[in-house]
């Protein structure tokens, strides 16, 4: 199997990089051009011609699209951008993958959910986003699913990897010089290690069953507990996290985004398949640490 990966020098996208050529898969990676090496061709996927240009000439059987505009606050201040990336952009490489026959992986969020609901999200829970991040990346959802007929549609959250800036790495670097650190207390979700989130979509992808999958690590915590769960595991006993509420977060670092107080997502299609293996999220923890040490990013 061929697989294009679009937003290859991000986070997400090394490690699929990484683990689909582990698994014996031709890649093809891509990216913007100002992230493009010569390892890596360059795409603009808001740009259609370029992107069916490019599908055209290397025709991939299957396109992770991994590439999208993440800064939430980003996304607030210009939705137009948001959209521009998360909504056209997949717009353009769904159609792209069609027009060549091949499959698609689109990557959403949890942010499609409000979080009213107080429990576990499953695939069939109607979205209803709260922030203009979570509204781009329904409606690239929704562009994705009706523009390709074969479309892995994979909803994740507070994800975290090896590569890349993510909250580990900034609680880490805070606890260097901070004695405490205020944390949001009153939003609940689940940490998800990159790794196994491709793991787990390389399992996905072995079938026909097209259509929206939730894939996260297993559990549940708040960011104060999984900012805690970080310090203790690194032996930072001497830096004490802060409990406070959003608004709170809001007002002190101006940040304009609504997020869900509850998007906790239940893998439950997997569960159906009998396929949902994914470890606890403090289990992933570990190795994402262990990980990053071997990388040296962490001491």
């Amino acid at each position: 199997m061929r697989i294009l990966i679009t937003g290859a020098a991000g986070m997400l996208g090394t490690d699929a990089w990484r683990i689909f050529s582990e698994y014996g898969y031709e890649v093809i990676p891509t990216d913007v051009e100002l992230a493009a090496t010569d390892k890596i061709r360059p795409l603009d996927i808001t740009n259609y011609d370029l992107t069916r240009k490019l599908f055209a000439e290397v025709r991939p059987d299957l396109v992770f699209h991994g590439a999208a505009y993440t800064n939430v606050d980003g996304c607030e201040r210009d939705p137009d951008l948001a959209h521009k990336v998360n909504a056209i952009g997949t717009w353009n490489v769904a159609s792209a993958a069609e027009e060549i026959g091949a499959a698609l992986v689109a990557i959403s969020t949890d942010f499609v959910f409000d979080g009213s609901k107080r429990a576990r999200y499953t695939e069939f829970d109607l979205p209803n986003p709260i922030s203009h991040y979570g509204a781009s990346k329904l409606a690239g959802e929704n562009l994705a699913r009706s523009a390709c007929r074969r479309c892995y549609v994979v909803r994740t959250s507070w994800l975290y990897g090896t590569h890349g800036k993510n909250f580990p790495y900034t609680i880490l670097s805070l606890a260097k010089t901070k004695p405490e650190i205020p944390i949001v207390a009153d939003q609940f979700g689940t940490p998800t290690y990159s790794v196994d989130l491709v793991e787990a979509i390389i399992g996905i992808i072995q079938s026909p069953l097209y259509g929206v999958y939730h894939v996260s690590n297993g559990g549940e915590t708040n960011w104060q507990g999984f900012a805690e769960a970080i310090l203790r595991k690194n032996g930072l006993v001497g830096t004490r996290v802060t409990p406070i509420t959003s608004d709170e977060y809001a007002q002190r670092f101006g940040s304009p985004t609504k997020r869900p107080a509850y998007s906790v997502l239940r893998h439950y299609v997997l569960e159906l398949q009998g396929k949902d293996t994914l470890r606890p999220w403090e289990s992933a923890l570990d190795a994402f640490l262990a990980s990053a040490r071997d990388f040296g990013k962490i001491e």
